[in-house]
């Protein structure tokens, strides 16, 4: 798979450094999270796609037929797509550590990297995800850094979801941290703070 499978941008980092992807939220692109990307993790090369679904207009990185209802066979396409996408870039940087941050639909599509490719991301954090399927871990997360960030109100990610989602992540062996806050969908500071933490930790063990 091509390093150019997908429009987006990269924000060159320290030589042999870790290499950061960053997945945008539904109706955002490939701008949205490069500058906390560069604050999480200020060594780091980052990497930005940009969904290549349309949803009315609104970038996304998979189809779904209604709110929570996932394309699963396109999920499964965006998956394997994405997945040759973040290998070419590995395989040019040979960097550091990888790492992964997603937010809602970008949190969405680095899970399902996780579960299918368990070895590509040393660390992930998952900002607001929603799982509303069983995922299927083809292998084992030991040793896979992994940080859920939610809401305790968010009418999109319920949190029982988000409990049931680390619990799959834990049943695998992921080393799973989860962070949340009082209010709804929208990232607070204190996930932020838990995510430089994160990643400051995973790429000083790396």
């Amino acid at each position: 798979m091509s390093r150019d499978a997908y429009n987006h941008k990269l924000l060159p980092g320290s030589p042999g450094g870790p290499l950061l992807f960053v997945f945008h939220g539904t109706g955002a692109d490939e701008n949205q999270l490069l500058s906390l990307g560069r604050d999480l993790a200020p060594q780091a090369t980052i990497i930005s796609p940009r969904g290549d679904v349309s949803e009315q207009g609104a970038a996304r990185f998979f189809r779904r037929t209604g709110e929570g209802v996932y394309d699963m066979d396109d999920l499964a396409r965006a998956t394997d797509k994405m997945a040759g996408f973040v290998k070419a870039h590995i395989e040019a940087a040979k960097p550091s550590a990888v790492l992964g941050l997603g937010y809602s639909n970008g949190a969405n599509v680095l899970a399902s990297l996780v579960f299918a490719a368990p070895l590509l991301f040393d660390a992930a954090v998952l900002m607001h995800p929603l799982i509303p399927f069983e995922p299927q871990v083809k292998g084992s997360l030991a040793g896979r850094h992994i940080l859920v960030t939610a809401g305790k109100r968010d009418p999109i990610c319920p949190p029982n979801l988000t409990t049931r989602l680390e619990a799959y992540l834990r049943a695998d062996g992921a080393d799973v941290t989860v962070e949340w806050h009082d209010g709804g969908h929208e990232v607070r500071p204190n996930e932020i703070e838990a995510a430089r933490r994160f990643f400051a930790d995973a790429s000083q063990g790396a």
